[in-house]
């Protein structure tokens, strides 16, 4: 399916992003078109504004649309990966805990589909940098065919752990996100025997999961998403990489040493 040219969307109802998010009711079975905003929102989907009209105009001018199915295109072949919808909004203005928001560019996927929040497409690698994190996601969640609401504390920091030593491995160091090194050894130790070692199996729509994954209030921010990364990298001092395995290998096979 590719890209959907939500440019069109944007140029005729930029103003009123419920239009369209009207039209993505057909991709979010059951949900109205204030959840899918309320939803995309919590990810870094813009709200109409002068910042983020500038976002829009300046994507449309650096042809975001067409360099982002080229580069999509490229790992779908290479990794044998779903053909999915991708959908390209403008970025919220102000980032809280995104991925990639300091940036100017966050992401969130779905088995299904995948929605990039961009500001401008000024560093093609970074904008590969995020493909390349959320369209790993993808590929896991597809390969693994596990229902979401399956999904455990371990598996949410496993694969998003993996999403980014994929960064690492196709980008290079320089474009990892900023919470792979925002802690030292000595204090992902600490989290892991304090907030997580014993949280593991917590479900991803039980009350706690987010937070732990997350951060923010008690918890360190992004904690989940560093102790992950630690994790894989760790994992990969003593085993050999494999795109393929990746995307198959349960989590739990990542903490066993």
């Amino acid at each position: 399916m590719g890209i959907i040219r939500t440019d069109e969307w944007l140029e005729a109802d930029f103003d009123n992003p419920l239009n369209i998010c009207e039209k993505l009711i057909p991709y979010f079975k059951g949900q109205t078109k204030r959840e899918i905003y309320s939803e995309l929102i919590n990810f870094g989907m813009y709200q109409p504004s002068r910042s983020s009209r500038a976002y829009q105009t300046e994507l449309i001018k650096q042809q975001a649309w067409e360099k982002v199915e080229q580069t999509l295109s490229k790992y779908r072949d290479r990794w044998n990966g779903p053909d999915i919808p991708i959908f390209i909004f403008p970025i919220a203005q102000t980032g809280g805990l995104f991925r990639r928001a300091e940036k100017g560019k966050a992401g969130v996927s779905f088995p299904d589909k995948l929605f990039l929040f961009l500001s401008n497409y000024d560093d093609p690698k970074e904008i590969e940098a995020l493909i390349v994190h959320e369209y790993h996601h993808v590929c896991r969640m597809n390969r693994l065919n596990k229902k979401i609401e399956e999904y455990t504390l371990l598996d949410s920091l496993i694969i998003e752990g993996l999403a980014e030593y994929t960064v690492l491995k196709n980008c290079g160091p320089e474009y990892l996100a900023s919470w792979c090194t925002a802690y030292s050894e000595k204090e992902l130790s600490t989290f892991w025997e304090r907030y997580l070692k014993n949280q593991l199996g917590k479900k991803k729509v039980e009350r706690g999961h987010d937070d732990l994954l997350y951060g923010g209030g008690r918890y360190p921010k992004l904690m989940g998403y560093a102790m992950g990364y630690y994790i894989i990298k760790n994992y990969y001092k003593m085993n050999n990489y494999s795109i393929k395995l990746s995307f198959t290998t349960q989590a739990d096979r990542y903490i066993e040493d």
